[in-house]
């Protein structure tokens, strides 16, 4: 496979050209096709700059090390009407090993799709009795990347079968599907033109492996889902609501389609 360096510029206009000719229409896909063969994944990191790849690997000056510290913290925190914290079910938060590497996951008692913020939301309203943190906040964001952070380094291993067949196969129906004024389905970029150059940044693989990360042109640390809404603006399509069901399909596809790529944390991109 080529590096992203040797592949040439690109522009807006011209993809914007070549959809309309249909030269780059997506095929349907079959149950558990892939676009990106597993032995040509890419993570983000690989797209961002030297500037950016080298905050990343510097534990000092790595900006997403304040959320960690936070979530922490936060883990052995009592709160609620119960003064639990989490380290009271759970144990130290080394324990969480593993754990975001499986997420979205079908919650057994619900039939839900959840994300690693959904757990913690549930948490702590079911079993701490405490006020449930608004999606995207800087408490429920730190937490998810401080649980997220004893996973490092392992390969994202999403289940995507059972009750969970559902979810994956709308996910990869989204992903594959052309939506918003601009006609555009999300695999049109991140399988069809990863690494051409979109202005001056390339294009990436969409993968979800570092998530939550720093966005350094947010100035904080940030969700999949909100990444994931970034783009639905890009493609000018309507938004659904916070922890709406299709952004769980979605991510749940994602992390499929990232499988063995190894979690990030704390993960930085611009």
């Amino acid at each position: 496979m080529q590096g992203a360096a040797s592949k040439p510029v690109f522009s807006w206009r011209y993809l914007l050209v070549w959809l309309l000719a249909g030269v780059c229409m997506a095929s349907p896909l079959s149950a558990q096709q892939r676009n990106i063969a597993l032995n040509q994944l890419q993570s983000g990191l690989d797209f961002s700059g030297a500037e950016v790849q080298s905050l990343q690997a510097d534990e000092f000056a790595n900006p997403g090390n304040i959320a960690l510290d936070t979530g922490n913290k936060l883990w052995s925190k009592p709160d609620g009407k119960s003064n639990k914290s989490c380290q009271s079910c759970h144990g130290d938060i080394a324990r969480m090993k593993g754990i975001s590497a499986r997420y979205p996951a079908v919650d057994k008692a619900s039939g839900k799709l959840f994300n690693l913020e959904d757990r913690i939301r549930q948490c702590r309203s079911k079993n701490q009795k405490a006020s449930v943190w608004p999606y995207e906040s800087d408490e429920l964001l730190a937490l998810s990347l401080a649980v997220t952070f004893t996973s490092r380094g392992m390969p994202l291993q999403a289940q995507i079968e059972g009750a969970a067949k559902s979810h994956f196969e709308n996910g990869q129906r989204i992903f594959t599907t052309r939506q918003g004024q601009m006609n555009l389905a999300c695999t049109n970029c991140h399988d069809q033109h990863y690494g051409r150059k979109l202005y001056t940044d390339p294009l990436s693989q969409g993968q979800p492996n570092a998530y939550p990360l720093y966005r350094i042109d947010w100035q904080r640390v940030a969700s999949l889902e909100r990444r994931l809404r970034f783009c639905y603006t890009g493609v000018r399509a309507e938004i659904p609501p916070w922890g709406h069901t299709d952004m769980r399909d979605i991510s749940l596809y994602l992390m499929w389609r990232g499988q063995g790529l190894l979690v990030e944390a704390p993960a930085v991109r611009k």
